[in-house]
């Protein structure tokens, strides 16, 4: 049994195959050194070498809604639907919040921020799991810790102390895909980088606004309409958040499909809005 202990993250190698599953040999000189305490897997298509060329039909997933539609049509599994719906409920709830600046509906805005990123924290640490397997305590210890959120923050409405509980969500996620990405799918740098360099931007957009709310209302009365817009950094926020959180998504999706041995690849519309196309288990 091994462990780590450094920043806060602690694995069992013995119980979660993101340590186990390594890459093999000379087959992907563009990682890293293996650390020696690493323990070798040999499950090939367990995420050791990249996914093979793909051919036939194949699966889309570009958007919160048609990506629910395709996740439930091709039978992926709920946990992933339950990701769209998440995101989704956060977009609609800001929405209200933004709509009526009533005390319920920023409830409704805050609090999905923290039941979907608990679900996106089970999604990626139980995505070197059997199929459709469920992880009871996970899922109590997640449900714990929303409930234990949501009474708090309705009792004390202290908008720091949600911050912090969605920060501390956050944090695990950006450890455990920046794990993964370097140890175990390095050739999902390129995705895992984007879409928590967008999310980092939108937060840091959102701390700009903050700081200098009144400096920047001020300067928007000296400029032309169409560039007082693009200084509305509160928007920018949603807007980045958002995308960081979908790409997320894929990501999430992408090493799950890799590890269950379908053919996963992200492309782009236009060379600019990323969508997912996935294939079917190859039969043996």
């Amino acid at each position: 049994m091994t462990e780590i202990c450094g920043s806060c993250v602690r694995v069992r190698c013995a119980q979660d195959p993101a340590v186990g599953v390594l890459l093999q040999g000379p087959s992907a000189p563009q990682s890293p050194p293996l650390p020696s305490w690493l323990p070798r897997h040999t499950d090939k298509g367990s995420g050791g070498d990249p996914p093979p060329p793909w051919t036939g039909a194949k699966r889309t997933t570009w958007s919160p809604i048609t990506s629910l539609s395709s996740t439930y049509r091709d039978g992926l599994e709920v946990r992933y639907i339950c990701s769209f719906l998440g995101l989704a409920a956060v977009g609609v709830g800001s929405w209200c919040f933004h709509m009526t600046l009533l005390y319920e509906m920023q409830l409704l805005d805050e609090l999905p921020m923290i039941y979907s990123t608990c679900v996106f924290v089970y999604c990626l640490y139980e995505c070197f799991k059997e199929e459709n397997s469920i992880n009871l305590f996970s899922i109590t210890l997640l449900l714990i810790f929303s409930l234990s959120v949501t009474v708090v923050y309705l009792n004390w409405k202290e908008p720091v102390f949600h911050q912090v509980m969605y920060g501390a969500l956050v944090a695990s996620l950006v450890i455990r895909s920046i794990f993964i990405a370097t140890w175990v799918n390095p050739w999902l740098k390129p995705l895992c980088y984007t879409s928590l360099g967008v999310f980092l931007l939108g937060f840091l957009l959102w701390n700009i606004d903050n700081i200098f709310c009144e400096t920047l209302r001020t300067s928007r009365h000296h400029l032309p309409p169409g560039v007082g817009v693009v200084t509305q950094f509160h928007a920018w926020w949603h807007i980045l958040t958002g995308l960081g959180s979908y790409l997320h998504i894929l990501l999430s999706l992408q090493i799950r499909s890799i590890y269950l041995k379908h053919r996963p690849k992200v492309k782009f519309i236009c060379g600019v809005w990323p969508i997912l196309h996935i294939e079917p288990q190859k039969k043996s």
